[in-house]
């Protein structure tokens, strides 16, 4: 049964490259035509693959409509909230997840730090968009054009010398931090306030969400929040494979 299934599935990724006759399916798979033949007609019958007019098959609309439906049903927030909680225990500090909607950048999760020392952050309140690392990464994944619209209508206060002070400043950090796949905000919004962040991405390798370890530099320094990075970004990169469904064979069960 198991070598059975893992035929049929086999045929997907085969259909993915694009129309294929039964020859080059029984090929493929390196069986019988009349092997194929019925595997592809259960998964016709599935409406997993479509049988064109010239006899060839292709992926067939079911299997994108599941597609579509699995992924509006995916919550990335419960996805990786246990994951900052892990990020917390191993290093003690604020941990932020956040996403772009509405021309707007939100957290929608948050795990205080252990110290006594608390950020003022809240789900659900915007993030200041023009020096948060957390939105320089999602704003950096949009295509060039839209990149450009989003920096030229935004406003950039000063919140302190180290804020970004207009578009061509912060469309060049965003060039930046879309080569370096990560951002940082070191006293860019409050001067005591350092953050590190890694973005999250979907199957199709866009940034969906963003997650940021924080932390006052009377707790620790830039330099030392800096070397949390590799951490952040294993934890990013988790949360990733786990949304996207891309698990690693060695971690499958």
């Amino acid at each position: 049964m198991s070598q059975t299934v893992d035929r049929a599935l086999s045929i997907l990724p085969l259909l993915a490259e694009g129309p294929a006759d039964l020859g080059q399916v029984a090929d493929r798979l390196g069986v019988h035509k009349s092997t194929a033949l019925r595997l592809l007609r259960t998964l016709h019958e599935h409406g997993l693959v479509y049988r064109q007019s010239d006899q060839r098959y292709r992926l067939g609309a079911r299997l994108f409509a599941l597609a579509q439906q699995a992924v509006e049903n995916l919550d990335v927030r419960e996805i990786a909230h246990p994951h900052l909680v892990r990020l917390n225990e191993e290093c003690g500090h604020t941990v932020h997840l956040a996403v772009h909607e509405e021309n707007e950048v939100l957290y929608i999760d948050k795990v205080d730090s252990r110290y006594p020392v608390r950020m003022y952050s809240r789900i659900g309140k915007p993030v200041a968009i023009t020096v948060a690392a957390v939105a320089k990464l999602l704003l950096a994944d949009l295509p060039e054009p839209e990149r450009r619209a989003v920096a030229e209508r935004l406003d950039y206060p000063l919140y302190t010398a180290r804020s970004t002070p207009n578009a061509a400043a912060f469309l060049k950090e965003l060039a930046t931090v879309r080569e370096q796949g990560w951002a940082t905000d070191l006293g860019g919004h409050e001067e005591s306030i350092n953050c590190v962040a890694a973005p999250i991405r979907g199957a199709d390798g866009r940034v969906v969400a963003a997650m940021s370890v924080s932390a006052p530099n009377v707790v620790v320094t830039a330099d030392e929040l800096l070397t949390l990075l590799p951490l952040v970004r294993r934890t990013a990169d988790a949360v990733t494979r786990e949304y996207s469904g891309n698990t690693p064979a060695k971690d499958a069960v």
